[in-house]
C-alpha cells in the first residue's frame, strides 16, 4: 500500500496552512462569525436557512412532504447559504447555528422564535410539530429513530470520510480510500438486508428516517455522489436501489431536491424557495429565459 507522502505528526499540531483540496477555504480550527450578516426574513413561519447538498435535501424534502399531506403551516421560505464563499460564518447565521453547518430553522410561529440546527433536530422537530412521518405509538417510533439516528452516525463517513478522501483530496491516497470505502460498503449491505423485507427504512411506512438517509444513500445508488457508483459496485445492492427509485418517484421528494440547489440542470435548481408557484416561475432555466 503507497500514499504519496509520508507524514510524521508533530507533537503538537498547529494552523499554518490551508488543508487543500476542495472546500479548504471553508475549513478553519475555530468557530463563530467571521463578518456581521444579517439574515433575511421572509413571510412564512418557518425560515430556512440552507444549500441543496444532502444534507440540506432532507428537510426540504420534509417540508415539501409535509405541505402534500395539506399541512398549511408548513409553508416555509428558504434562503440560499453559500457555504464555498463563506456564507455560514455571517453572524446572523452564527446566532442560529453556532456550529456554523446548514441547515438550520427559524421556527417564527409562535410569541417568540424557536432556532432549531443540525438536519436530524430540525426532522425530529418538524415531524413532532405537525405529527407526520413519525410514529408515535412503540415500537415503531423507536425503529424509525433508531434509523434516523443511524443516518447520522454513519453519513460522516460517506461524506467527510469517503467523498473527502476519493473526490475532493489535493491527492489520492490508497490507504483512506480503502478504509472508506470498505465502511461505505458495509453500509450499503446494512441497508440492503434491511430492505430486502421492509418496503422503507423504519418498516412499512414512509418516515423521516427515509428521507434523511435517502439523500446520502439513495443519491449513491443512483450514481448521483462523488462519480464513484461504479467504483462501489453499487449495482450489487438492488434492494437499496428499488427503495432509492421509490422514494424518487415522489412529486415531494423531486420539489424538495431542487431548493437551494446550485449544481445540475438548470431546471432542476431553485435557488430560494418562498411560494409553492417558484417551482414553476423561478428555477434557473425559467430565469435565464425570463419566461
Amino acid at each position: 500500500m503507497t500514499d504519496s507522502t509520508d507524514y510524521v505528526p508533530p507533537r503538537v499540531w498547529t494552523w499554518d496552512k490551508a488543508s487543500g483540496g476542495t472546500f479548504a477555504g471553508i475549513n478553519r480550527p475555530v468557530s463563530g462569525a467571521t463578518h456581521e450578516k444579517e439574515l433575511p426574513v421572509g413571510r412564512h413561519p418557518l425560515q430556512l436557512y440552507s444549500l441543496g447538498t444532502p444534507n440540506g435535501q432532507k428537510v426540504t424534502i420534509l417540508l415539501e412532504e409535509l405541505l402534500a399531506l395539506g399541512h398549511r403551516g408548513a409553508e416555509y421560505d428558504a434562503w440560499l447559504i453559500q457555504i464555498g464563499e463563506g456564507a455560514q460564518f455571517g453572524s446572523g447565521f452564527v446566532a442560529i447555528n453556532p456550529n456554523s453547518k446548514i441547515p438550520a430553522l427559524v421556527d417564527r410561529s409562535g410569541a417568540e422564535p424557536i432556532r432549531v440546527f443540525e438536519s436530524g433536530a430540525i426532522l425530529m422537530y418538524l415531524a413532532e410539530k405537525f405529527g407526520a412521518f413519525l410514529p408515535t405509538e412503540q415500537p415503531a417510533r423507536a425503529e424509525a429513530l433508531s434509523w434516523l439516528f443511524w443516518q447520522m452516525g454513519s453519513a460522516p463517513f460517506l461524506g467527510g470520510g469517503f467523498g473527502h478522501f476519493y473526490a475532493y483530496a489535493p491527492t489520492k491516497q490508497e490507504y483512506p480510500i480503502n478504509r472508506y470505502a470498505m465502511e461505505v460498503k458495509r453500509q450499503l449491505d446494512v441497508l440492503d438486508r434491511r430492505l430486502a423485507d421492509h418496503e422503507f427504512v423504519a418498516g412499512d411506512t414512509y418516515t423521516i428516517a427515509d428521507m434523511a438517509i435517502w439523500p446520502w444513500y439513495g443519491g449513491l445508488v443512483k450514481g448521483w455522489q462523488y462519480g464513484a457508483a461504479e467504483f462501489l459496485s453499487v449495482q450489487d445492492y438492488r434492494n437499496v436501489i428499488r427503495w432509492a427509485d421509490q422514494i424518487f418517484a415522489r412529486p415531494a421528494v423531486a420539489r424538495g431536491r431542487k431548493v437551494n440547489r446550485t449544481s445540475g440542470e438548470p431546471s432542476s435548481q431553485l435557488h430560494e424557495r418562498h411560494d409553492a408557484a417558484d417551482f414553476d416561475t423561478r428555477t434557473q432555466d425559467k430565469l435565464a429565459s425570463g419566461a
